[in-house]
């Protein structure tokens, strides 16, 4: 049969607008397969000349899913133009939103993204094979994975006025503090969103024991890890410093968010507008890495909450305790972190401090022009917001490298493998693609934030004539 290729676009139960092609040789045989981001953000170019402060507000108008990440990594960068640290109680009132988005987030991951997937079945009926199913399969779990969900978007709404791009940070703190009944609110709900986390874990964790030599090949491939650690290594996700692992577990580096730049490169590819990072010091490709839930896992010691440090010590002995490699298994470690981000939002509510007046450290003399640099683990991965100015306070220059673009190259090669393992030419079913797209639904992707202006994008124009004939071509 003559070489052909298969296009999926787009990949669906993601945020935002990617496509694969699979390119098969002469035997129907997968040889190269390619994921393609196409969209363009730009915001680092057209937030040039505006007050460092309005970033909070702007930058988190890149997503609709993750909005609060963007702008708790943004009050961190202005904190540092600033040159200002926010009192004890403001920075639990950050963290305290942020796992608002933590549990908003991950719990619809799970339940409207992945869980398809895992409990419909991959070659279930696409028509089925949605959320939409999951409600008819399970009209009580489904309720559940609602009621979860509007609990995280609620902490966000009762801290920053809104459930979707919140007003709350300012530099040198947040704008408002916890109200006694508010506080009183997320508490009372917190004994029943833990029990539907528990479900969820028990969901994964069944279906990935019941699965298990599907789980430990699909898109299974060694990678260096990133994360944010503790002085102790243990888990943080509002701050900390950048963990750096390899394959084998073995430290490879540990660093202040403000010197990423030192560690962190990007590599361009011709087919797509997202950028590869590594670890600069191993180059490409020796320097890839992966963040997030599975990232987390592999370069943290402990977590600190006693359901997710349990069930975490079960995810170390998947793999004998070195880096578990799996794909799938993101969706577990993504689980773990919904039970620890409940069982945080409790430990926050009963530090005396959160209560606190005393929410702003107003900035008195900000010496310009400055940089400042804001690192966050958002439910993706690692995130960094870099910001310098003028001596008017106006931005010059903004670099953006979300979790998404640090999954790039992983997400690639999971594609890649999956697309070997199940793809054959000579009779194309659909659910052999739906794995395909179910390796990149692993990572959970953001492509609407991913893409940035920083350096060189590769970019091609052609002019193409009615009849078929390429007329002219530009490329930079």
């Amino acid at each position: 049969m003559a070489a052909r290729k298969i296009t999926i676009e787009p990949v669906t139960r993601i945020e935002g607008h990617g496509r694969v092609t699979i390119h098969l040789n002469d035997d129907g045989e997968v040889e190269q397969t390619y994921f393609h981001v196409d969209e363009f953000r730009g915001l680092e170019k057209f937030t040039e000349g505006r007050p460092y402060h309005e970033m909070t507000q702007i930058t988190q108008r890149i997503c609709g899913i993750c909005p609060v990440s963007h702008h708790l990594a943004s009050a961190k960068a202005c904190d540092g133009i600033a040159r200002v640290e926010p009192p004890r109680p403001a920075k639990l009132l950050r963290e305290l939103m942020h796992m608002g988005q933590m549990v908003q987030s991950h719990g619809m991951h799970f339940f409207y993204l992945a869980g398809p997937d895992l409990i419909l079945g991959f070659d279930a009926d696409p028509a089925e094979r949605n959320v939409f199913g999951i409600i008819k399969a399970d009209p009580e779990l489904a309720l559940k994975a609602v009621n979860l969900r509007r609990y995280g978007q609620q902490i966000i709404e009762r801290l920053g006025g809104k459930r979707i791009h919140p007003n709350f940070t300012v530099p040198g703190g947040v704008n408002a503090p916890l109200e006694q009944k508010d506080h009183d609110a997320i508490a009372a709900e917190l004994p029943a969103m833990v029990a539907i986390a528990k479900k969820a874990v028990e969901i994964g964790k069944g279906w990935l024991e019941a699965n298990k030599d599907l789980a430990e090949h699909f898109a299974s491939f060694p990678s260096n890890y990133m994360g944010l650690v503790d002085e102790e290594g243990g888990m943080q996700l509002y701050d900390g410093e950048i963990r750096v692992k390899d394959d084998q577990g073995r430290m490879i580096a540990q660093f202040k968010g403000e010197n990423y730049l030192s560690h962190v490169a990007e590599h361009v590819e011709a087919w797509s507008f997202l950028k590869y990072p590594y670890y600069r010091k191993l180059g490409w490709p020796q320097g890839t890495y992966r963040v997030g839930p599975l990232g987390r896992m592999n370069v943290i010691d402990k977590i600190g909450t006693p359901l997710a440090d349990r069930e975490f010590q079960q995810f170390r002995q998947i793999n004998g305790g070195r880096p578990v490699e799996g794909s799938l298994f993101y969706h577990y470690a993504r689980l773990i972190e919904l039970v620890y981000a409940l069982e945080r939002i409790e430990q926050l509510l009963a530090d005396k401090d959160i209560m606190s007046r005393d929410i702003r450290n107003s900035p008195r003399e900000v010496k310009l022009p400055g940089q400042g640099v804001g690192v966050i683990e958002a439910p993706r991965g690692t995130l960094f917001h870099d910001y310098s100015t003028d001596a008017n306070g106006q931005l010059t220059r903004v670099n953006l490298i979300v979790a998404t673009g640090n999954n790039n190259w992983a997400m690639h090669t999971a594609a890649g493998q999956v697309a070997k393992a199940f793809v054959k030419g000579t009779r194309i079913e659909e659910g052999m693609l739906n794995r395909v797209e179910a390796a990149i639904r692993c990572y959970d992707p953001c492509l609407s934030c991913a893409t940035h202006a920083l350096g060189r994008m590769p970019l091609e124009v052609t002019l193409v004539a009615a009849d078929g004939r390429i007329l002219d071509r530009i490329s930079r």
